[in-house]
């Protein structure tokens, strides 16, 4: 199982700071189900290629040995050991991880550019999908080619194999063509080694989120990705939907009637939040989390906020904000009244201060519960704007919903989510810590039992 990429250019060497593995000597990686070794088949000023080879025991994948598919379901002969599939996505995870994030040190105006990069990618299973192949990798960028073999040179009637030898070639960064190939490379086989359960959907949005919401192949990659199946992929669809403004396909009338009423609350919800802010007068606004700016369109629209500003940890969701805002054609006085910057709400920030209201709009839940502290503290204590405006799903609500994640959270990513009598206690503790007081609103359809999908809290400063 073998993986290379190959460098061309100048002072290709690099590519041994861009991995994080030095050219000059040969490495190992202990894995669950076997070892991974990174080496330099040639090294020089014009090419250099670096190796991924896998070698894999398939005794204990026979076995069921920890990290492998549960229950030792694999048989003795099989071709695990032998093709590139989630086995080799994972290791790229585990021995490339630094590379995948982007991060360079010394080099990192070289990780940030796009290089001459091609990456062969041996023995990829690939069952009557060829075409696909091409239609997959060549949005993305790169140039397609791959080598095909007879099953059995001795038995030519048999007919083509189905596995292929994959090139491709770009002018990429380095991290991309690593997503790409990590997301990809099980595309392909569908017979992963792990369970695939909710918490895929996000690792898929968090790796495609800057290429697969408006990829042609969106739906055969996603469908593949999660082995068709259906919940999965529908969620996957939901939250694809909320990325792409011209995305417009679910696999069935269900899944479109929960997209609609997933934008009708939200909607719902950025009104509420936006009366509240007129209601109590304020002027400047931050928006804590603000994420693709669906809130900060709605504020720039009333001549009432005359300076708006949106922060969120992802740069990417800060890129897509900027677009929908249309800020890189806007007129001058519109580009005064706001500002885009990357931040984290469990970090003391100044950049905070000095607003008449702040909003945190569906995003407490992805906090690690060990966090809270934290961003109680950012908020409430340091950057304290009189009026605070929050929003949080109410759990009791998700038994309305039929598909719904194993932990019984509404999304993958949520950490946790309160019900309504868990967010007022926590609301009125920070209150009472902090110096504010707290009324609660119900937004969206109000069950009579399980109460409202949203909750919110407006906290206002005691003077």
């Amino acid at each position: 199982m073998l993986l290379t990429i190959t460098y061309t250019g100048k002072n290709t060497t690099d590519l041994g700071y861009l991995l994080f593995k030095n050219p000059n000597r040969p490495q190992v990686f202990e894995l669950n189900y076997g070892r991974a070794y990174v080496f330099y088949p040639e090294v020089s000023d014009e090419r250099t290629t670096a190796a991924l080879l896998l070698d894999i025991d398939p005794i204990d994948l026979a076995k069921g040995k920890v990290g492998t598919k549960g229950g030792g379901l694999f048989d003795y002969v099989n071709d695990r050991p032998y093709v590139s599939s989630s086995f080799m996505s994972t290791a790229i995870s585990n021995v490339y991880s630094t590379a995948m994030t982007g991060r360079a040190d010394s080099r990192q105006a070289l990780s940030d550019s796009a290089l001459d990069l091609a990456a062969t990618v041996t023995m990829l299973p690939c069952r009557g999908d060829r075409e696909k192949l091409t239609s997959v990798f060549e949005p993305l960028g790169y140039e397609v080619s791959y080598e095909t073999f007879l099953s059995d040179e001795s038995h030519p009637e048999w007919g083509e194999s189905n596995y292929v030898n994959l090139t491709i070639k770009g002018k990429v960064r380095l991290r991309d063509l690593l997503k790409h190939l990590y997301v990809l490379i099980p595309v392909f086989d569908r017979q992963k080694h792990y369970w695939v359960g909710s918490d895929e959907i996000e690792k898929l949005l968090r790796l495609g989120d800057d290429w697969l919401p408006d990829h042609p192949e969106k739906t055969y990659i996603t469908a593949r990705y999660f082995n068709r199946r259906k919940s999965l992929i529908n969620t996957a669809f939901e939250r694809l939907a909320a990325a792409s403004a011209d995305y417009g396909e679910v696999l069935d009338s269900e899944a479109e009637e929960v997209l609609k009423k997933k934008q009708s609350l939200n909607s719902q919800r950025l009104g509420s939040v936006v009366a509240a802010l007129k209601n109590y007068g304020a002027k400047r606004v931050i928006d804590i989390g603000c994420g693709e700016g669906h809130l900060l369109k709605l504020l720039l629209q009333d001549r009432q906020f005359t300076s708006i500003a949106g922060v969120d940890v992802s740069h990417v969701a800060l890129k897509r904000a900027e677009d929908r805002l249309k800020l890189h054609r806007a007129g001058d006085s519109l580009r005064e009244r706001i500002q885009l910057f990357q931040g984290s709400l469990t970090y003391k920030d100044e950049r905070f201060y000095g607003y008449d209201a702040a909003c945190v709009i569906e995003v407490v839940e992805h906090l690690d519960v060990s966090r809270l502290a934290a961003f109680e503290r950012v908020l409430f204590e340091f950057a304290k704007p009189p009026l605070v405006v929050l929003t949080t799903p109410n759990k009791e609500y998700n038994a309305n919903y039929e598909k719904i994640g194993d932990e019984n959270l509404r999304h993958g990513d949520h950490r946790f989510e309160w019900t309504r009598e868990e967010f007022r206690s926590w609301a009125s503790g920070v209150s009472e810590k902090f110096g504010y007081s707290v009324t609660f609103s119900d937004i969206g359809e109000v069950h009579e039992d399980y109460g409202s999908p949203t909750q919110m809290g407006v906290f206002t400063l005691c003077e």
